[in-house]
């Protein structure tokens, strides 16, 4: 009778402790899955975008000079305004590069909210969000045939954004090596 009751406590431990590992493996699996969506999904295209947008920006500032060095829209308006040409060429680079790369955004913060790490929008994505509205409407006037230049309120938050999005990026990384049980190998 013993042996009978230890073989069944045996059988069931086994049975507990095989049960308890596939459930972790299973959890395991799922956060692996998670982490995957939120690099391919969220936080890999908009860390894509912050830099092919701060490349571009960069571009369009070294191609437009000032004597100072700032970038020709860092100046208030009597500063030192844009020229007619200057003026034309920006409003080429925010339809055709600018604008898509911020609609792209916006696109992937409201169809991705899900992927986000917090558990709240953080502030800086709703400016991006913000700035992206913001040339909406001044592309949508310049279509309109009113071709005034209306900065934002802000600034794109470049620097910002680009930090969140790669702390946020590397992070996962991290987080989706020691998930597979890789050791991050240093650069």
């Amino acid at each position: 009778m013993n042996a009978a009751i230890i073989t069944v406590g045996l059988a069931f431990a086994g049975y507990l402790v095989t049960y308890l590992n596939n459930l972790r493996l299973t959890q395991r699996q799922e956060q692996l899955a998670r982490v995957n969506r939120q690099l391919s999904e969220f936080y890999g295209p908009l860390l894509a975008l912050t830099e092919i947008n701060s490349r571009v920006y960069h571009a369009f500032s070294e191609r437009h000079p000032r004597p100072d060095g700032r970038s020709p829209l860092q100046h208030g308006p009597e500063e030192m305004p844009l020229t007619e040409e200057e003026l034309a060429e920006w409003r080429l680079w925010i339809t055709k590069v600018f604008l898509p790369n911020h609609r792209a955004m916006r696109d992937i913060l409201v169809n991705k909210a899900d992927l986000l790490s917090e558990s709240q929008m953080p502030p800086i994505l709703l400016e991006v969000y913000a700035h992206a509205s913001w040339h909406e409407i001044v592309v949508t006037r310049w279509e309109q045939g009113d071709l005034t230049l209306e900065q934002p309120p802000q600034p794109f938050p470049m620097t910002e954004i680009r930090r969140y999005v790669r702390e946020g990026f590397d992070g996962l990384k991290q987080e989706q090596a020691a998930l597979l049980g890789h050791r991050r190998r240093r650069g």
